[in-house]
């Protein structure tokens, strides 16, 4: 049996491919590792992989998905029907197109060092 594979083009970066049954920060942490996408600028942001960190914040810019569940802390309904939704929670159903987009309530890690060893909360 011939599972379809569908392109999934992250915007800048290059391009990685998935099926139905993966969801697509998989298919995208597979393209990384392979060099597929060399224009990242840093490692693919990874949280918790079950939608409620929100760290893997992505645009659909194009294409069909079908999502999982996601914390709306993360994703509202409005910005879930404009396209913005969690890697880790979606799966292509076609080609896809997806720019990467700053996740939400993420604090600075070193801002947070700084504070912390200088005495400060």
């Amino acid at each position: 049996m011939t599972v379809e594979r569908f392109p999934i083009q992250v915007e800048g970066s290059g391009e990685a491919s998935g099926h139905a049954g993966e969801r697509v920060l998989v298919s995208l942490e597979r393209a990384q590792g392979f060099g597929q996408l060399k224009n990242l600028p840093v490692r693919l942001p990874v949280g918790c992989r079950r939608g409620g960190c929100g760290v893997c914040r992505v645009r659909v810019t194009a294409g069909d998905y079908r999502s999982d569940k996601m914390s709306r802390a993360h994703v509202s309904e409005e910005e879930e029907a404009a396209g913005l939704t969690l890697a880790c929670c979606i799966y292509p159903l076609s080609a896809l197109s997806l720019r990467l987009e700053p996740a939400v309530g993420v604090k600075d890690k070193k801002q947070h060092c700084k504070k912390s060893e200088s005495g400060g909360e």
